[in-house]
């Protein structure tokens, strides 16, 4: 029975046996991809990479590879290659053909579950290479491995040749090369280098010793005549590990110690490797990983290595006596304040909590961190009075500095549980009153804030005005934010409660009163920047809107282009210069044509920036996601952080339309 008519009896209301549908092989995955890799955009293109990826860093754990390398080809497919073992290539006895073949088309089919073979590994618990392969239009498999050469074609994850010997090899390895079906990714199937680049860099700092490249056979250098393709590669290699990457990720900011905190142990054959630091900043920056796998949600490795730091510092401290003479109560939240920290563990059989493996649920992987890093910052602070000292003051502080922003918080906490009493009185809000239905609006200034109130749909879109620019929070204490008008109207206008004993930063989303919260800014320098301090507000103070996928930036066009010789002309929009060159081209050339480039949103009319930006019709949304924690903190400490040269650096590689002044 077809599909076809699998849906006609099922809307027929006749439910039998034959309404019954088994998908074989790697059918579920192409059927529901979203449900293996996480969704069928951007993020989930790039995730293919990582699977190939994670399967060469088992190989790199078990201490059989040290050199692993990515290309992306011209024509956007993927090239990953290791000096690995190779996968095998005998006869499965079981399935009775080739065990390359097995794993590239059997989910839960590999290695990594006989822990003789990996006693931890990564990926999506098995299926990763076979998702690949089931979504690629193209995927050739080419094994290095008892001597000689072995390779396999397959097409959308059925093999379209045998395993074939086509050559000696002298040495090992596996190379997988894979085109994304456009079927399965229909918004895009370009390749970004900085994401694949960003993470082969954390994966070398957490697997040190390895060695990690990435290539782009795109690039083109702009000032060959002959327009010969150039490669753009970065090689990334950690001989320290997690020391290397804490100091990498606080680069920017002040340190308090002279280098990090690091310690390696295996605690009940759980190895641990955690490396600190402590800066002059205000905000905690903790990431952790299980089996290289950033879990962003935390869990027992995160909340272990909280407790061992509060009990060990505190004990310290009063044994010294150093906190005799503070009057303010100290919680656990003043002994992360300015701390910078990367915490890796490897379990052998993780309890993930969610099926994205954003949450570690192992009990026994608690006491293991607690109990390393109580003995390893014990040892430090004995050893390194001055610094221990520093790092006293510094919590001191940092607990004087919240009594003061308990009062401006609980200002917040009133103003946003009052379920529309004591809105903001910039906010035009909408009449609807689900959130999943409603939109904010956050404008720069009152003129665009104006024009978007005439321009929008008052049932669902509301508007929020900001008044001059919002308060850089990276380098404000947390009191001095709470104190500012214009967040405070933020947190009002979402109906958000922040604060709890345990995390002062902590959101209740159960009263939120927008599922969009939607910047627009205007498309120029320093819009921006107003976008940027609004993201690092967001990043800093309410992470969980970004993590439930609540934020987006809104996109106006650059250019209104209309053709001169009509009377009524009706205008086109363009969103870059290609696209403005284009229309150009199309309407008869630059002659023939009136260009417009918009500034600011005030400079459109309420019709048009409702058709370009606002209505869901026709608007261009980004939604705000983090693709790379760890690298998202090191890029805000950097963009809005004190220290010039590396933000003027970063403008200049990455903005089209920026003059910098000397």
């Amino acid at each position: 029975m077809s599909e076809k008519e699998l849906n006609a009896n099922a809307s027929s209301g006749n439910y039998n046996a034959e309404s019954i549908q088994v998908l074989e092989g790697l059918e579920a995955v192409r059927k529901r991809p979203s449900m293996y890799i996480g969704d069928i955009g951007e993020r989930g293109l790039h995730h293919l990479v990582y699977e190939v990826v994670d399967n060469s860093i088992d190989e790199a754990l078990a201490g059989f590879c040290s050199n692993i390398s990515v290309f992306i080809n011209e024509d956007n497919s993927i090239t990953v290659t290791d000096d690995g073992r190779g996968i095998p290539t005998g006869m499965h006895e079981k399935e009775h053909r080739s065990a390359l073949e097995v794993v590239l088309t059997i989910l839960h089919a590999g290695g990594k579950f006989n822990k003789g073979s990996y006693k931890v590994s990564g990926g999506l618990h098995g299926v990763g290479v076979s998702c690949v392969n089931a979504l690629s239009v193209y995927l050739r498999a080419e094994i290095h491995r008892e001597g000689k050469i072995f390779v396999q074609e397959y097409s959308k994850g059925k093999p379209t040749t045998e395993v074939t010997v086509v050559g000696d090899a002298t040495d090992t390895g596996t190379t997988i090369t894979f085109k994304p079906d456009p079927e399965i990714f229909t918004l895009t199937t370009v390749y970004n280098y900085d994401i694949l680049a960003a993470r082969l860099r954390e994966l070398a700092f957490l697997n040190k010793k390895v060695r990690l490249s990435i290539t782009d056979k795109r690039y083109k250098a702009s000032d060959d005549e002959e327009d010969t393709p150039k490669e753009k590669k970065q090689v990334f290699y950690s001989e320290e590990g997690l020391k290397e990457f804490v100091a990498y990720l606080d680069g920017n900011r002040t340190h308090l110690t002279e280098s990090p905190i690091y310690l390696e142990t295996d605690k009940t054959g759980i190895p641990i490797e955690i490396a600190m630091q402590y800066n002059t900043e205000y905000s905690e920056n903790v990431h952790s990983y299980v089996n290289n796998i950033n879990t962003i949600e935390g869990g027992t490795h995160l909340t272990g290595f909280r407790g061992g730091l509060t009990s060990t510092l505190k004990n310290y401290a009063d044994k010294q006596g150093l906190l005799k003479n503070v009057k303010v109560e100290i919680s656990p939240d003043d002994f992360r304040e300015g701390l910078t920290a990367v915490i890796s563990v490897k379990v052998a059989e993780p309890q993930f909590e969610g099926q994205t493996k954003t949450k570690l649920g192992n009990a026994e992987v608690r006491s293991a961190v607690s109990k390393a890093v109580s003995e390893a910052l014990e040892n430090y602070l004995e050893e390194n009075p001055k610094e221990a000292r520093k790092i006293v003051d510094k919590v001191i502080l940092a607990a004087q500095a919240r009594q003061a922003a308990r009062k401006a918080r609980e200002m917040v906490q009133r103003k946003s549980g009052m379920s529309g009493v004591g809105m903001p009185d910039k906010l035009a809000d909408c009449s609807d009153r689900d959130p999943a239905k409603c939109e904010l609006f956050i404008v720069e200034g009152d003129s665009a804030g104006g024009t978007a109130k005439e321009g929008r749909n008052r049932q669902y879109q509301a508007i929020l005005p900001l008044r001059g620019k919002i308060l850089n929070v990276e380098k404000a204490m947390e009191h001095r934010v709470f104190d500012s008008d214009t967040i405070r109207n933020i947190y009002t206008a979402l109906g958000v409660t922040v604060g709890t004993e345990e995390d002062s930063k902590a959101l209740n989303l159960s009263k939120l009163r927008y599922h969009k919260i939607i910047i627009m800014a205007d498309a120029d320098v320093d819009g921006a920047h107003i976008t940027t301090l609004i993201l690092t507000f967001f990043f800093r103070y309410m992470i969980d809107l970004i993590k439930n996928g609540y934020v987006y930036c809104a996109t106006p066009p650059l250019y209104k282009v209309e053709k001169k010789s009509q009377k009524e002309p009706k205008p086109h929009y363009c969103w870059s210069d290609d696209e403005k060159d284009r229309i150009v081209e199309e309407l008869g050339g630059i002659n023939n044509v009136r260009i417009q480039r918009y500034k600011g949103l005030g400079e459109m009319s309420q019709d048009q920036l409702a058709d370009t930006t606002m209505d869901p019709q026709h608007r261009i949304l980004r939604k705000v996601y983090i693709e790379n924690a760890a690298e998202a903190d090191r890029i805000f400490s950097m963009l809005m952080g004190d220290d010039v040269p590396p933000r003027r650096e970063f403008i200049e590689q990455h903005a089209k339309y920026a003059n910098i002044d000397a």
